[in-house]
C-alpha cells in the first residue's frame, strides 16, 4: 500500500473516460466569473499579492513541512479500472516523486483524459475524487536555466502544453500531448503561505491556470490558462505526493 502527502507523486493504473466531442469553434466561454484580462493585459514579471514564486528546492521544502501532511481522499469514485482502493496514509514529502493536482474550486484531482478523441486527447480535467492511478499523476520537472517547471503526465508520458491556438471554450486548455518541453509547456509555480496553496502560470501567455467549474459536457472541469490574476478558488490548487 502506498502512503500519501501533499505535494509530489507517481502511480500506475488505467481508468476509463468518455469520448470527447470537440466544442464548436468560436463558442463563447461560460465561466463561473469573468475570465479577466486577455493575454495582452496579463502581467509578465509581477507576482500576485500574497504569493511568492517557488523553485524546485522551495517546492520540496514547503510541501515537506509537517503542517502540509495530508491524506488523499479515500471517498469512492466509481471506476471500471483495475483498482478500487486509493491511497490514504500521509507521510513526509519525497522531492523525487511526482504530483497529484487538486482543484480547490471543486475539491477534485486532475486527470489526463487519454481516451478523449482528437483534437483534445490528453486534456487535463479536475474530475477525480481520489487518486487511483497514472491518470492523476504528474511529474514536475525543474528547468534551472529558465526558472520554470515542465509538467509531465504519467498517464501517457507527455508534457502538458497550453493550447493557445485552440478556439472557443478550448482556447488555452492544458493538454498532455508534447514529447519535449518548450515554450508552450513551461509554467511558473507560486505558493501562498497563508493559504498553503499553489497557483500555476503559463509562460506562453502569462496567464494563470483556472479550473472551469461551470463548463458543461466533456470539457467540464478542464484546466485552462486564462486568468490575469489569482482572484479565488478557480486558480488555487493543492499538491499531494505519494511515497513508496
Amino acid at each position: 500500500m502506498r502512503r500519501t502527502t501533499s505535494a509530489l507523486l507517481s502511480l500506475s493504473a488505467l481508468l476509463t473516460a468518455s469520448a470527447l466531442a470537440a466544442p464548436a469553434a468560436g463558442a463563447a466561454p461560460h465561466n463561473d466569473r469573468a475570465a479577466g484580462a486577455s493575454a495582452s493585459g496579463a502581467f509578465a514579471d509581477g507576482v500576485p499579492a500574497g504569493w511568492e514564486k517557488v523553485d524546485e528546492a522551495d517546492l520540496a521544502r514547503i510541501t515537506g513541512a509537517s503542517d502540509r501532511q495530508k491524506s488523499l481522499s479515500a471517498s469512492g469514485r466509481s471506476t471500471s479500472g483495475p483498482s478500487a482502493s486509493g491511497p490514504s496514509a500521509s507521510a513526509p514529502a519525497d522531492e523525487s516523486g511526482p504530483v497529484a493536482i487538486k482543484s480547490v474550486r471543486n475539491g477534485k484531482f486532475t486527470a489526463t483524459e487519454v481516451n478523449y478523441a482528437a483534437p483534445h486527447t490528453g486534456a487535463l480535467r479536475a474530475r477525480s475524487t481520489q487518486v487511483l492511478g497514472a491518470w492523476e499523476s504528474f511529474a514536475f520537472e525543474w528547468d534551472e536555466a529558465g526558472d520554470t517547471f515542465a509538467i509531465k503526465s504519467l498517464a501517457n508520458n507527455r508534457y502538458v502544453a497550453v493550447e493557445k491556438n485552440f478556439t472557443g471554450q478550448a482556447q488555452n486548455v492544458l493538454r498532455a500531448r508534447s514529447t519535449t518541453a518548450g515554450g508552450w509547456e513551461r509554467f511558473v509555480i507560486y505558493h501562498n503561505e497563508d493559504l498553503n496553496l499553489y497557483a500555476l502560470r503559463s509562460t506562453l501567455n502569462n496567464l494563470f491556470v483556472a479550473m472551469e467549474n461551470s463548463y458543461t459536457g466533456p470539457l467540464q472541469y478542464t484546466l485552462r490558462a486564462r486568468s490575469a490574476d489569482v482572484t479565488g478558488s478557480w486558480e488555487q490548487f493543492d499538491l499531494y505526493s505519494i511515497v513508496g
